[in-house]
């Protein structure tokens, strides 16, 4: 098992369902997730990137986009050099 693999993927499908009422409320932001939750929304990638690091260190957390096309972006937040 891949630790960093399921947390993104918890993630992602649970960012999916909530996708339609996040594009009325927060579209255009990202979300840093953890668990299934969303943790908080923030202006740019890389602020949520930042927030991930500093509240979760090397524990894996994903950041999705809210927008109406499904991107997974939860691969990024272990894309960069730790």
């Amino acid at each position: 098992m891949d630790p960093q693999r399921d947390e993104v993927e918890r993630n992602y499908q649970a960012f999916e369902k909530m996708l339609p009422s996040l594009l009325q409320t927060h579209r255009g932001k990202f979300a840093l997730m953890r668990d299934g939750e969303i943790v908080e929304f923030f202006d740019t990638i890389n602020d949520a990137f930042l927030a991930g690091r500093k509240l979760y260190g090397d524990i894996p957390f994903s950041i999705q986009e809210v927008i109406a096309d499904k991107v997974d972006l939860g691969f990024f937040s272990h894309a960069l050099p730790h």
